[in-house]
């Protein structure tokens, strides 16, 4: 029955290809996209939260949270179980993939990776693995994106768009923040867009909210309802407080690589990895109940008026009413979140990185509002901190401040807070950036040289191929002949350029013409002048494996119009510079989605 609804759907959609122009058809494609990605979010959410209510209330029992230190154990033995039995024993993981994706491979992704993400996330995070659902919902809605532009055959710019439109649904559902859907998807996904592909990427994100809205009760969405009135006295504090957010981003990034780093060395024991990193994680959740799955519950709890339920059915129970207590309980969950995050992912487990940013930007905002305020020092309101915050962390480590800006004025409920926000997520955004040149997601692949999203231009010069514009059907000539044989190549022969071999094809040197236009007109000078006499030793030298942008860098440093290319020692061809231009500017014209 279901494979027949399925089919007939199917069917009315090829139909609606041909009667539709291409833009209508992406415009139907983008709400469909939106729908899929938004019932996605719906199972995952649901999922999760249902496990964290269950685990509350048995923790409600005992007094301690003994289920919450073996859940998350539990769920990582299965994710690695389900990633090496069913999933051919790799999973690709992080928003960086669709970056690459989008680069790389002309916007094709995997179709294992629509269904691959929603089984491993909800076993890792649903079961209290210290991570977020957004990045493996990202990836889901990227996902359907694209496959959807292969089904129908679309063209490169509409499986982009596509992309784009999967990643905003995704967003927009999780966080019922369409216009947060829509930045995200372009601020760090799609660095080239021009207006008119706003439409479909606003009709899928705001399609995805409003299905997400319908059937998800509001307690499973990270929602606020407390806030203060902004007071303009309390700026300096503001900016002290995006100060602080810039350094702790710079502190979690490093240090999560770190982790990650420690437990690849695994790799090849996937399950001795994750019971290692599980165990260690039971623990950090057992003395910090709070670091159990995605944390939304207590960024709740702490942006209201009775944050000290924080303390219940922890080792702390009992110090429930000693604010001095409560602070340094929630420090050292904003401390230990890096390692409890880190254990998560690099032990083998599912998630990202975006719901720990916000419970970490809650934890500080709040834990230094409240210290400034149980100093003496000015009494500032706890609950607008503990909220801008969030906006601070995201925009540092995902270095994307216009989505944390508004991701959180839509999800707090208005725009009263823009301006603290706009201070907080500006300052450390640029204090993260002047020590961290690419975001957490894309600096291993910023490091590779494999795609930059921050620029577009490079971004461009990385999806080229260097190999593909070698030419290597150019003349060669050896060092002791003499001029004439290089007269008659060039006179039958469109080349101006010569590589100088020996026996073993290894380069000594090149001829252009430029060089020796004065001697050809010379037949005496021609027929007694010898290679090796007017040849010039390369001063630059291509070698397969240089990227595209150092290419371009070599052709700006030497002023050169031709660089000769060595592989394995030997001489392999030419790089045309206008070839290399040339190839670039069709590269532009493919990439820029319109």
């Amino acid at each position: 029955m279901f494979k027949k609804y399925l089919y007939q759907i199917e069917s009315a959609l090829a139909w609606s290809q041909t009667k539709l122009t291409s833009k209508q058809f992406i415009f139907v494609s983008s709400v469909l996209v939106g729908i899929t990605v938004a019932l996605a979010v719906i199972v995952l959410k649901s999922f999760a939260h249902g496990v964290f209510v269950f685990a509350t209330y048995i923790n409600g029992i005992i007094k301690l949270s003994y289920i919450n230190s073996i859940l998350p154990i539990v769920g990582m033995l299965l994710t690695v179980l389900v990633i090496n039995k069913i999933l051919g024993g790799k999973l690709e993981k992080g928003t960086s993939q669709i970056m690459h994706a989008v680069a790389k491979k002309a916007s094709i992704m995997p179709k294992k990776q629509l269904y691959a993400q929603i089984i491993t996330s909800s076993l890792t995070v649903g079961l209290g693995g210290s991570a977020g659902l957004e990045s493996p919902i990202t990836i889901t809605g990227a996902a359907f994106g694209s496959n959807f532009a292969q089904r129908y055959r679309l063209s490169y710019k509409d499986r982009t768009l596509l992309i784009g439109c999967g990643v905003a649904a995704g967003i927009a559902a999780a966080f019922n923040a369409p216009i947060a859907g829509v930045l995200f998807a372009i601020e760090v996904l799609l660095v080239d867009v021009s207006i008119a592909a706003f439409t479909p990427i606003m009709i899928s994100a705001a399609t995805g909210a409003i299905v997400s809205a319908v059937v998800l009760k509001e307690n499973v969405l990270l929602s606020f309802n407390k806030q203060q009135v902004f007071d303009y006295t309390n700026v300096p504090f503001y900016v002290l407080l995006g100060i602080l957010i810039g350094l702790i981003t710079i502190y979690y990034a490093r240090w999560f690589q770190k982790i990650e780093h420690f437990f690849s060395r695994y790799e090849k024991k996937p399950y001795k990895r994750a019971l290692i990193a599980s165990s260690i994680l039971a623990v950090l959740i057992f003395i910090v109940p709070t670091l159990f799955g995605e944390g939304y519950e207590s960024i709740k709890i702490l942006s209201e008026s009775n944050p000290e339920k924080l303390l219940q059915d922890t080792l702390f129970a009992e110090f429930q009413d000693n604010k001095w207590v409560l602070l340094a309980f929630v420090g050292a969950a904003a401390f230990l979140k890096v390692f409890a995050t880190g254990l998560t992912l690099g032990g083998g487990g599912n998630g990202g990185n975006f719901a720990p940013s916000l419970f970490l930007g809650s934890y500080v905002g709040y834990f230094f509002s409240q210290l400034i305020t149980l100093s003496g020092i000015s009494k500032l309101p706890v609950s607008n901190f503990t909220i801008v915050g969030m906006a601070g962390v995201l925009s540092g480590l995902f270095h994307a401040p216009l989505t944390a800006i508004f991701l959180i004025a839509e999800i707090t409920g208005g725009y009263s807070l823009m301006i603290p926000l706009m201070i907080v997520s500006s300052i450390s955004f640029a204090v993260s950036k002047r020590f961290e040149k690419h975001s957490m997601d894309v600096k291993h692949l910023a490091k590779k040289g494999q795609v930059f999203t921050s620029n577009k231009d490079t971004n461009i010069l990385s999806s080229i191929d260097t190999n593909s514009i070698v030419e290597s059907d150019y003349f060669t000539i050896s060092p002791d002949e003499n001029l004439e044989n290089v007269v008659d190549l060039i006179s039958h022969s469109n080349q101006v350029i010569f590589a100088v071999v020996n026996s073993k094809q290894e380069l000594l040197g090149v001829v252009h013409f430029n060089n020796i236009r004065q001697i050809i007109f010379s037949n005496f000078k021609v027929k007694y002048t010898k290679v090796k006499e007017v040849m010039l030793l390369p001063e630059t030298i291509v070698y397969p494996f240089d990227t595209m942008e150092v290419v371009m860098e070599k052709f700006e440093q030497s002023k050169k119009t031709h660089l000769p290319v060595v592989k394995n020692g030997k001489y392999y061809g030419f790089i045309s510079k206008s070839v290399a231009l040339e190839t670039y500017r069709t590269k532009l014209k493919s990439m820029t989605i319109d």
